[in-house]
């Protein structure tokens, strides 16, 4: 079920820590993958953010399995509606197909994922995506981080 807002339960320390925002349609499947690799690979030096411009109501279950393979597990995690305090509170926003959907802050380093969507596809096609999503995770947690 998606809920307003995680913003509020995730504001940014008054620390140098910066913080990401992915953006996804449904916030199901790429936007979730992607926050949790960033959660897991920084250790908790970046603070995470995701959000969806028409959040689902639950996780992709294949999605869920794929990260849960690798050793992330993402379940615990619910869908929710993108907020512009996650995108106020975030350095970097990262857009996955949600095309003109996705509001525009000024200011905000901003980058374009052309990934596919894991909605409706089997569970080899969701690891592709997955290994995808964690090559990008890990470009992005460099350049944050030099």
């Amino acid at each position: 079920m998606s809920t307003p807002s995680v913003a509020q339960n995730m504001q940014k320390p008054g620390s140098a820590k910066p913080a990401v925002t992915f953006v996804c349609v449904h916030n199901a499947g790429r936007s979730q993958m992607a926050a949790g690799f960033l959660r897991e690979l920084s250790a908790g030096s970046v603070v995470v953010y995701s959000g969806g411009t028409k959040p689902a109501e639950h996780l992709n279950p294949l999605a869920v399995e794929a990260m849960a393979e690798i050793g992330i597990d993402i379940a615990d995690q619910a869908t929710h509606e993108l907020s512009a305090d996650m995108l106020r509170e975030s350095d970097a926003v990262v857009t996955m197909g949600c095309g003109d959907d996705c509001p525009y802050f000024p200011g905000k380093r901003y980058e374009d994922w052309a990934l596919e969507d894991p909605a409706g596809k089997d569970l080899q096609t969701v690891r592709r995506i997955r290994d995808d999503i964690r090559a990008r995770v890990e470009e992005l947690l460099g350049s944050l981080t030099r």
